[in-house]
């Protein structure tokens, strides 16, 4: 008779400590997202949304080339499919554009939910260009995110304006960010890949940069900037350093506490709280989101990442 052999308890209790520091690193990332995204919906204010997208970027840019530059030298800019590099930071910041855009005109609780979609999309294109075999529980599921998309939404509704399409852009973009993504993670080393993406995105939004730089009011303004930029590359080093320490299959449903924390930065900053009928697709969204998610990393497939702003 075969025997298992017991795993030591301290063995165990330290993985259960690795776990729930991964839990509480991821939930403190999402927090930072959420604060970048209320950063940016006050900027959209009086900050040009060019402006704000090349800002951001470009402090994300510099910190990842002070941190990976000294460490790998010049082998971090060694990638075998340079136009598909160039694709995805494309693709990446149209979403980002999207997200400055959805959020000037947007509730902060509704657009984070209608960007979590993302991972339920991700799934219907990897079924329709990937081929890739998709179950019946999972078609449920993405139906089902579609269908609190559009309790958000409400078209035809009082309202129901041209903006609220605009996270759905977002979702588009940022989906086939994720899939090229899938593809290129194969043979691409995910440094590089991040390298890539920051500065494609910094280097076309300073093409526009002189056509809608303003001079802004006050300090205020620029520490405001200052603070979406450090939130933004903050919250993706936290991120990584969650996934070091826990499974993806148990981390991954933790990601949709982001709506609780854009909701509370709604209600703080804005005095806004999602009505009843939003609140239902909001949750609609987060049940079908998350076990979707949670199914997709489990059967690594395509990997999942957080929408970016």
């Amino acid at each position: 008779m075969s025997s298992i052999t017991p795993v030591p308890r301290g063995t165990r209790d330290l993985e259960s400590e690795r776990v729930l520091a991964g839990i509480g690193l991821l939930l403190l990332a999402t927090g930072c997202f959420a604060t970048l995204d209320t950063a940016t919906k006050v900027s959209t204010a009086v900050v040009p949304v060019m402006m704000g997208v090349w800002f951001r970027y470009t402090f994300q840019a510099v910190a990842s080339a002070a941190v990976l530059l000294p460490r790998h030298g010049l082998s971090v800019l060694r990638t075998a499919h340079p136009k598909y590099q160039i694709l995805r930071g494309t693709l990446l910041l149209g979403s980002s554009v999207f997200a400055f855009l959805s959020l000037r005109y947007m509730p902060m609780a509704e657009f984070t939910a209608i960007v979590l979609v993302v991972p339920l999309v991700v799934t219907l294109l990897a079924a329709t260009t990937l081929k890739e075999h998709v179950s019946p529980l999972r078609w449920s599921l993405t139906i089902g995110g579609f269908v609190g998309t559009m309790i958000v939404l409400r078209p035809g509704g009082d309202a129901f304006s041209w903006a609220s399409l605009l996270p759905l852009g977002l979702v588009f973009t940022n989906a086939w960010f994720q899939v090229l993504t899938s593809k290129l993670v194969q043979t691409e080393n995910p440094l590089t890949m991040n390298f890539y993406s920051g500065w494609v995105g910094t280097l076309i939004a300073s093409v526009a940069l002189p056509f809608v730089w303003t001079s802004l009011p006050s300090w205020h303004w620029w520490a405001l900037l200052c603070l979406m930029g450090f939130m933004g590359t903050v919250g993706h080093l936290i991120l990584i350093l969650a996934f070091q320490r826990a499974p993806a299959s148990t981390l991954t449903p933790y990601l949709y506490a982001q709506i609780a924390f854009a909701m509370l930065g709604g209600w703080l900053v804005f005095s806004r709280v999602p009505d009843f009928i939003s609140l239902v697709g909001i949750g609609l969204i987060a049940v079908c989101g998350a076990a979707g998610a949670w199914l997709t990393v489990k059967e690594r497939r395509v990997p999942i990442e957080p929408a970016e702003s």
